[in-house]
């Protein structure tokens, strides 16, 4: 639970710092476009993991999940457990009847797809610009 709080601090932390070094450079150009590419990706990726870790503290501290299962199901049997699992987020009331009810946290697993995509793009752009940046400048390495 430490390192996961741990890590959600670092995370904002991280994007909170690169959002300010991004508006920084934005007022002193020429902006060296790999670099900025490379910065936004780190944005992007700490973003995801604020995100994740947020879920995931949700989901271990009860989350919304438990109260959406309701102590019986339509047939009448009673809530049995609640089973959790953190890739995706989800919960699952089990009944004692056997019968299972998954929540799944579509908008999580959503977003932190999604920026961890775009993180992904852009570290490749940057890395693919900062190559070509040099074997045009000569610089073999």
């Amino acid at each position: 639970m430490f390192l996961m709080g741990a890590l959600l601090v670092a995370s904002l932390v991280t994007a909170a710092v690169g959002v300010v070094v991004v508006l920084i450079l934005l007022s002193h150009p020429p902006l060296p476009v790999p670099r900025t590419y490379a910065l936004v990706a780190l944005i992007l990726a700490s973003s995801a993991v604020a995100v994740y870790c947020y879920g995931w503290f949700s989901v271990t501290m009860g989350g919304p999940f438990p109260e959406l299962c309701t102590s019986r199901n339509e047939v009448g049997a009673n809530l049995a457990t609640i089973k959790q699992q953190y890739w995706p987020l989800r919960n699952a009331c089990v009944y004692s009847d056997g019968s299972t009810v998954e929540y799944v946290s579509i908008s999580v697993t959503v977003f932190v797809c999604l920026l961890m995509g775009a993180a992904s793009v852009l570290a490749g752009t940057s890395v693919y610009l900062r190559k070509r940046v040099r074997k045009t400048s000569g610089v073999i390495s």
